[in-house]
């Protein structure tokens, strides 16, 4: 009679994980069997996101916000609490910042005193506007500190920062990815960001604001393959603590992106230009080749496939 051994789910936490990234996350760590215990503050993050996860007996959702520590016991942590999109994290930048820096202190402590590893969602604004191309994680960046997007810029970068020297202090084992551009169902309706933008007054035939001449370009990666990303990463050689770029390296710029949501969304919206915002970045791509040779990482999902399942839903959204 073949044996049976019997392993014990692991009791993973993810902060952040009522927002669209983090629920992504908190599904596909469910569908492989593990206990999750889903921490947000809902202060972007929504309960509709997890809704279709409640009634899952190995899934927990907890109402806490990271600047206070969280006393608990799991096996790992994914900490993807932070609002990532300008006009989420300008509304309080003090806040911002914080959860980024004490958050980062918070989840770090909490890591070392149980002894297991923890994840840091970075971002590809630590290279703020840079002036390389790509984007390679040698590149330290071009950061204004005193911008209007430095309470985020500067709070990841400092969390990096606290990551690393957690890591050679106290032997941590940590794992840092830079997130670019990602898009994908779930993402808030009103968060600024150029594809909710762009879906949302396409199909509402109003007309589609286009900052500067749409000339600045953006990579932009399906919420499926950053989730992959994030695993594999997790789950990498624990001398590996990263950083590491995930994005997709396919480069649009602004104009081309909304010219495409115009003809899937069949829109009779225009295009009409704004000034362009303070220390936006004119170029972002990612060069993933860590990723490939360290994770065997590369996205899958083309941006056509990944828009079609991102219109859908949010024209199910505006439906309701």
């Amino acid at each position: 009679m073949k044996s049976f051994e019997y392993v014990e789910p692991k009791r993973i936490l993810v902060t952040g994980g009522a927002g669209f990234l983090g629920s992504h996350v908190c599904e596909r760590l469910l569908d492989e069997g593990n206990e999750v215990i889903c921490a947000d503050n809902l202060f972007t993050g929504r309960k509709r996101n997890i809704y279709h996860l409640i009634g899952n007996p190995r899934f927990e959702f907890i109402r806490h916000d990271i600047t206070f520590p969280l006393f608990i016991e799991v096996d790992a942590i994914y900490n993807l609490a932070c609002p990532a999109s300008p006009i989420h994290y300008q509304k309080d930048p003090v806040q911002t910042t914080k959860t980024s820096v004490v958050g980062a202190v918070n989840m770090l402590g909490l890591a070392k005193r149980l002894g297991i590893p923890i994840l840091q969602a970075s971002t590809s604004e630590i290279y703020g506007d840079p002036e390389i191309h790509p984007q390679t994680e040698d590149y330290r960046g071009n950061v204004n500190t005193i911008g209007p997007r430095a309470c985020y810029d500067e709070g990841k970068r400092c969390a990096e920062t606290l990551f690393f020297d957690y890591y050679r202090q106290h032997d941590l084992e940590i794992k840092v990815v830079r997130i670019f551009n990602t898009y994908g169902p779930r993402m808030h309706p009103h968060d600024g960001r150029v594809i909710s933008n762009f879906i949302i007054q396409a199909l509402q035939d109003q007309d589609i604001t286009i900052y500067g001449e749409g000339k600045q370009t953006r990579s932009f990666c399906y919420v499926d393959d950053m989730v992959e990303g994030f695993l594999r990463m997790m789950r990498s050689d624990a001398g590996f603590p990263g950083p590491v770029n995930i994005g997709n390296p396919g480069e649009f710029t602004i104009l081309e992106l909304a010219e495409k949501i115009i003809e899937m969304t069949g829109s009779k919206s225009s295009l009409v230009f704004r000034e362009l915002p303070e220390d936006d970045p004119l170029r972002r791509k990612p060069d993933i080749s860590l990723a490939r040779e360290k994770l065997d990482w590369q996205p899958t999902v083309d941006l056509e496939k990944g828009l079609e399942q991102t219109i859908q839903y949010f024209r199910d959204l505006l439906s309701e």
